[in-house]
């Protein structure tokens, strides 16, 4: 294994993404300051009644709220962690749905305003575990994901479901440069999405979710990677065949279907064995499955965690 204090960006991001990056601020700042005025991101919006879920309280101290909305991965707005709080006011999340497809017996499409209803709003304090070896301890605000899938009454051939995300170069300026295959997809074994875990997410600190953290609606799957929650979805297919998420696609070597956090398996380019909380300055142990084992650890018996990464 590889042990790093400090990893350079252009080791963690690939040559095409960190190269351009400098073209991409100047050809979106107009887009950026224009949108600004429509976005909420820059205050406070409306307060979302939530009730803390005492089953789902990481005991870490949360990170402060400026950082986790100005240090964020969201490729859509840009390859640097400062560039989606800079561009994403261009993002309009009103009137916005998600359609529920596939293998299921009642296929429908949620809009926005249905999924701040469709279940009681609960706060979850969740660490979140970035492959790059950073992490935040975030107070998300949703509902488990399974009381989504419930409503369309997946098939017993579903055995994955695939998020896809927005495509739309108008609003997410990052699409105009092919550093990935738009939209994004990602994916999750059945038992994976139905677990209680598994956080269909519509806010973060009380609030709904700020654009560049993915509003209006993601998912937040606290054991894997921070990759694998995917942000701004618009359709959720119910699938019998594992979907080729995006950075599958992109670096199959670097990036696997599972995602665990799994810290005895180094990245290939870096060591995962510690991880740099944001707001700290010394790095800690990396902990198996992010601290979740204990829930999730079952999934996964028998399987090979380095094998399946």
């Amino acid at each position: 294994m590889r042990y790093h204090s400090d990893i350079r960006e252009s080791e963690i991001t690939p040559r095409e993404l960190w190269q351009g990056r400098r073209e991409f601020l100047r050809t979106s700042l107009l887009a950026s300051v224009a949108g600004l005025a429509a976005s909420p991101f820059g205050a406070r919006a409306g307060g979302l009644g939530a009730s803390p879920n005492s089953r789902y309280q990481a005991e870490d101290e949360p990170t402060p709220r400026d950082k986790v909305i100005s240090y964020n991965n969201f490729y859509e707005f840009g390859a640097g962690k400062e560039d989606p709080a800079q561009n994403a006011g261009t993002l309009k999340t009103r009137p916005w749905t998600i359609t529920v497809e596939g293998e299921v017996n009642q296929p429908r499409t949620f809009d926005i305003e249905t999924l701040l209803k469709l279940a009681p709003l609960e706060e979850r304090i969740y660490r979140l575990r970035c492959v790059e070896g950073w992490s935040m301890v975030i107070p998300w605000i949703g509902y488990s994901l399974s009381e989504l899938l419930r409503q369309v009454e997946p098939r017993g051939n579903a055995k994955f479901v695939e998020f896809v995300s927005l495509k739309d170069p108008e609003q997410m300026p990052g699409q105009r440069w092919d550093v990935l295959d738009w939209p994004y997809r990602e994916g999750l074994r059945m038992d994976e999405a139905m677990n209680p875990l598994t956080l269909l997410t519509l806010g973060l600190y009380g609030e709904v979710l700020p654009n560049q953290n993915g509003a209006p609606v993601r998912v937040v799957v606290p054991w894997k990677y921070g990759f694998k929650s995917a942000k701004s979805i618009v359709t959720l297919r119910l699938v019998e065949q594992m979907p080729v998420s995006s950075w599958m696609k992109a670096a199959p070597r670097e990036y696997g279907f599972y995602a665990n956090v799994n810290p005895e398996v180094d990245h290939p380019r870096w060591s995962q064995a510690r991880e740099r909380r944001i707001g700290d300055f010394l790095k800690r142990p990396t902990l198996m499955f992010n601290g979740y084992g204990e829930q999730v650890a079952g999934l996964y018996a028998g399987m090979d965690l380095a094998r399946n990464f």
